[in-house]
């Protein structure tokens, strides 16, 4: 069975809503999906309903975002319960995503010269009950500046960039046990983008060419991988081995990663917007983990 296990709506920096999402799903060919919006499960419901339309496997889903100091970690978890572990990590997030939102916000003007506003920021927050997301802070100031949005946040917003802010961000060990508290299975996401770097090149790692971020990413891996281990260790249920950012030869470490340490693999195409990613690539076969994923609560 073809999956995509990974893809973001309207209810955190995606540009389609989660009806939308599904009918593409349907019409990539795509029989298992999972939406996993940021820091929460508002779509969820929604993209079930449309699943059951459209004859569609899909699994609920969510992608926490944490850090280790400057280094994102996300970690996505299917078949979380929105109960009481939910609320109270959803309240926590709203008010640490707003700290967060402000902070950049204040950052970015300062760095810029320009006073653009919260009110501008929330244009892009159509999910008003979700948390808001650093990219929507970054499309505020993209349209100001009538600059592209991706380069806007690797300029300025990624860690060492001015308006950089790391406020109320969980860590990874308290990701997977937040997960696992809401009733889930926690699956370390897309892991060729864990940079543990030291603090001067973690700094000046915005202004690196792409050939020098990929030898940085070869030359620090080892780290990477010892915090895998760790990670392994504490908890956490699978890998996603299958990415979109991954390289063949990533992808084999990964997956061999994941069999020694009897975790199991998921896939998915980190899908946001048109024009980069694609629905259902790279190609991922469900079938070892299918029939577990569609036991998980409200999978359909």
């Amino acid at each position: 069975m073809r999956a995509d296990l990974h893809m973001h709506s309207v209810c955190s920096d995606g540009f389609f809503t989660p009806t939308e999402l599904a009918r593409r799903v349907k019409a990539e060919g795509v029989g298992l999906f999972s939406l996993t919006d940021h820091d929460n499960l508002s779509g969820n419901a929604e993209a079930a309903r449309e699943a059951r339309a459209l004859g569609l496997h899909f699994v609920r889903g969510i992608e926490v975002s944490s850090y280790l100091g400057a280094t994102k970690v996300h970690m996505l978890g299917y078949g979380c319960r929105a109960e009481e572990a939910y609320d109270a990590f959803l309240r926590e997030r709203v008010e640490g995503a707003a700290i967060r939102a402000e902070d950049a916000l204040r950052k970015a003007n300062a760095a810029l010269s320009l006073d653009v506003t919260m009110e501008e920021v929330e244009r892009y927050h159509a999910a008003k009950e979700a948390p808001l997301h650093t990219m929507h802070v970054v499309r505020a100031f993209a349209e100001r500046l009538g600059r592209e949005v991706n380069g806007l946040y690797r300029e300025l917003f990624s860690p060492g960039g001015a308006a950089f802010s790391d406020l109320c961000r969980p860590l990874p060990e308290d990701a997977v046990h937040i997960i696992h508290a809401m009733g889930g299975l926690a699956v370390l996401a897309h892991p060729v983008q864990i940079l543990i770097l030291p603090p001067d090149v973690s700094a000046a790692f915005h202004t690196y060419t792409e050939e020098e971020k990929e030898e940085a990413k070869y030359f620090y891996a080892p780290a990477r991988n010892a915090f895998m281990q760790k990670l392994a260790e504490e908890g956490v249920d699978g890998i996603e081995c299958y990415h979109p950012t991954h390289t063949a030869s990533e992808t084999e470490e990964f997956l061999a990663f994941a069999k020694k340490n009897g975790k199991f693999v998921t896939g998915g195409s980190d899908f946001h917007a048109d024009g980069g990613r694609r629905i259902g690539r790279p190609l991922f076969d469900a079938a070892e983990i299918a029939e577990r994923l569609l036991a998980l609560d409200e999978s359909v």
